[in-house]
């Protein structure tokens, strides 16, 4: 039987949506700090859907990737898509002192800022996030919809250390590229982001939406499922990411190790792809 996994989203909220049922686990808001499940958005709740909606709406037509997962919605996203850098670290700080108490063992950051904004303010972002992973926290962001250019990846997906997801993006160009300012390479992998369909935050429905933040759901979704059969670190749950990763076509800046085969994640063992140092 698969053990309770949670995934934190930082996003612009959730809406109640019967897919998600009671698994709703906790709601924290940022922006108006009120206290009860809202998303005047959508997009959270599309992420949300993306990572755990488990169909009931479209009579299992319509399903997320772990659809027995825990969610935590934490808000720091009003209804136009816009947020304060200080508001996700708080977010952040949030899920560090809460972590043991909900077994939060993946975050999804389906948003970012450009590399253009106050350096300071970009620096202790990504001090954040890192303080997530470095704690047992998987923690997957989306590479950001400013591509084609170089070095166009979205804070916090410019984080060294966590896993940045793209999208390979058709004949759109939108996925962020690498590399970071710092010369890493970025995004990690990409997966198809373009035209995807998930829980609306109007009634029990379901809206498509496409770009990076809907990619990177789709792989913490994928982490949360494999961590509810076994336990793994973040690193070791890099390690497999890569080993499932097909380089396609692609200049490798926007490809990082390549597509990820999902199927071929989802059915992976430890034994086969983890190697001792």
């Amino acid at each position: 039987m698969n053990k309770l996994i949670t995934v934190a989203i930082i996003d612009s909220g959730i809406y109640p949506h019967i897919d998600f049922k009671n698994r709703i686990l906790s709601f924290k808001d940022f922006v108006a700090e009120k206290r009860f499940p809202y998303d005047d958005c959508g997009h959270g709740t599309h992420v949300s859907g993306i990572i755990a909606g488990d169909g009931t709406a479209s009579h299992g037509r319509i399903k997320g990737i772990c659809p027995y997962a825990g969610i935590i919605s934490l808000k720091v996203l009003d209804k136009h898509g816009n947020g304060k850098i200080e508001d996700v670290i708080n977010a952040a700080d949030w899920i560090l002192k809460h972590r043991t108490e909900f077994n939060i063992k993946v975050v999804n950051i389906s948003f970012g800022t450009t590399t253009y904004g106050e350096q300071k303010d970009s620096a202790s972002l990504e001090q954040a996030i890192e303080r997530l992973w470095d704690s047992g926290i998987s923690v997957v962001a989306a590479a950001g919809n400013d591509g084609p250019r170089n070095c166009s990846v979205a804070i916090p997906g410019t984080c060294k250390k966590i896993i940045t997801v793209g999208s390979p993006d058709g004949k759109n160009f939108y996925s962020g590229r690498g590399p970071t300012p710092e010369c890493i390479v970025k995004p990690e992998l990409i997966v198809n982001g373009s035209y995807i369909k998930s829980c609306s935050n109007k009634g029990n429905s379901y809206s498509i939406k496409s770009g990076t933040s809907m990619s990177a759901p789709i792989v913490s979704g994928a982490i949360a499922s494999i961590l509810s059969k076994s336990d793994y670190s973040p690193k070791e749950i890099k390690m497999l990411l890569k080993k499932c990763c097909t380089k396609k076509a692609l200049p490798d800046n926007l490809q990082g190790w390549g597509i990820l085969n999902i199927p071929k994640f989802l059915n992976c063992y430890k034994s086969s792809y983890i190697t001792a140092d």
